[in-house]
């Protein structure tokens, strides 16, 4: 092992170290299942602000990210706003609803939130459900994340995937299973400043490597393909259309993921919800601004022969010191760690919390739910390691399919509608449904099909697939709007 891996691996040790102290300190203030899944309704501002955006734009957007930029060049920033726009429906529409009721009516999973106004047999069914998606589709986002931090691994020290993946895991596991919450957030804290350090630094390194924006720029006008340079890729009319709300739709799936709608449940104040709005959309700001510029200078430094998905590394061991690049690979590795530790949580709450598992047990809430999150973190090492997809494609299944399964209901319900239950239950198999076919449809050729499939298979290999990210909301959105009394019900 020569200097420069050892440096890194003492720099990776010592943020190990201290995540793991975090869950270790976490642990004295994880009595409850409340405590443990929502943090007592207790965060902070910065806690609240910094662990929701390092949970929302993590490795996907270091590397899977960036790696869809530098392929497509300009007409990838088209999903820069739509990132944004989630930001502010999250914190500014839903979150003075979601932060009030959950402290009036104890919730402490989204689905708690989604069932508020259901009871008897169809709460347990549409909770049920709930689960069953949650834990589907949160154990293909686990397993894209373990992959990301295996690739770090892997491009740094030589380990085999197997060892990369279940070092990765392991830590991830110890902190979570430690502290719960309190210990899920602050780590994601930590580890979302240490990622804007880094979508600061690299890309700035990166920049004045390529020779500033004018030679980046002129150098990618000569080498990069036609269009690269082209905000709208080259597309037109209905297609452009398409695209653009293609990639806006990764921003409205955040309006349905479980486990970023629980830190405006579990901010403590109207004022924290307001100032970990401005921390979390200035986070966003400087790191997709510096993971496009990353993309752009990396373009024109390497050219187009690389994969994009390990841009991120190439670049930080071409260009920064070894002390450097161990941090920036810790970035990597918190990146993953911020949403993992997340998920893992929401996963573990949908089994033992919203499908009763707990409640078998009584006083064992939180042994149990820690056995449930070893559980589900083991099959998606098992995944991880027997099933091969990008980091970007994974991510994005997941984020739809759950977008539109639980967005339209919690936008309903912001808006004062209260569906009866089986719209609720309807809407969200349509939501879900509807995702997984389109992205089943995406993956077969048109061909040998009658008319109207190949139209439909048509439609799911659009740019940017509008179909998949988009469409799936109208449906439900109509299913609740009619599925609701004839009066809107007002806020007290």
């Amino acid at each position: 092992m020569d200097t420069n891996t050892q440096i890194v691996l003492v720099t990776l040790i010592v943020y190990k170290v201290m995540l793991i102290s975090v869950g270790v300190w976490a642990s004295r203030r994880t009595k409850t299942e409340s405590d443990f899944f929502l943090a007592g309704q207790g965060l902070g501002p910065w806690t609240a602000g910094l662990s929701y955006a390092a949970s929302t734009s993590s490795a996907w957007v270091l590397l899977g990210f960036t790696g869809f930029v530098y392929s497509k060049g300009l007409s990838a920033l088209w999903m820069i706003p739509g990132v944004w726009g989630g930001y502010v429906a999250v914190w500014l529409f839903f979150g003075r609803r979601l932060r009030e009721e959950t402290a009036e009516m104890n919730h402490l999973t989204l689905t708690d939130y989604l069932t508020a106004q259901v009871s008897g047999p169809m709460r347990t069914l549409i909770a049920m459900t709930a689960s069953v998606f949650v834990v589907f589709c949160f154990i293909f986002y686990i397993a894209a994340q373990f992959g990301a931090a295996a690739v770090a691994f892997e491009s740094q020290f030589g380990l085999a995937t197997n060892e990369s993946v279940l070092i990765g895991a392991a830590v991830v596991l110890t902190y979570a299973l430690l502290g719960g919450f309190w210990a899920v957030s602050v780590t994601d804290m930590l580890q979302g400043l240490l990622m804007a350090v880094v979508a600061i630094s690299l890309p700035i390194a990166a920049l004045f490597a390529a020779g500033g924006p004018f030679q980046l720029f002129s150098t990618l006008a000569e080498s990069a393909p036609e269009g690269y340079l082209d905000i709208t890729g080259g597309l037109s009319g209905f297609l452009l259309v398409g695209f653009v709300l293609g990639v806006w739709g990764v921003g409205i799936g955040a309006m349905g993921q479980p486990h970023l709608l629980a830190r405006l449940m579990a901010v403590k104040d109207e004022a924290a919800r307001m100032r970990g709005f401005a921390i979390a959309l200035s986070w966003g700001v400087v790191v997709f601004i510096g993971m496009a510029t990353l993309a752009l200078s990396g373009r024109a430094l390497v050219g187009g022969d690389s994969n994009g998905e390990s841009l991120f590394y190439q670049l930080a061991d071409d260009l920064l010191p070894p002390v450097l690049a161990g941090i920036v690979i810790a970035a990597v590795l918190s990146a993953v760690m911020s949403t993992v530790d997340s998920i893992l949580l929401s996963a573990s709450a949908a089994v033992s919390h919203d499908m009763g598992m707990s409640r078998l047990f009584p006083d064992r809430e939180v042994l149990v739910s820690r056995i449930v999150m070893f559980l589900i973190a083991a099959v998606a090492v098992w995944m991880t390691l027997t099933i091969e997809s990008t980091i970007f494609a994974r991510v994005l299944f997941a984020w739809s399919a759950l977008g539109a399964a639980f967005g339209p209901i919690v936008v309903m319900r912001v808006l004062s509608f209260e569906p009866r239950g089986l719209s609720i239950l309807i809407a969200m198999i349509c939501g879900f449904g509807l995702t997984v076919f389109f992205n089943a449809l995406g993956q077969i050729e048109p061909i040998g099909f009658n008319r109207l499939m190949t139209l439909l298979v048509n439609w799911a290999h659009l740019p940017g697939d509008p179909f998949e990210r988009v469409v799936p909301w109208i449906a439900p959105l109509a299913l609740l709007w009619i599925g609701s009394p004839p009066r809107v019900i007002q806020k007290a």
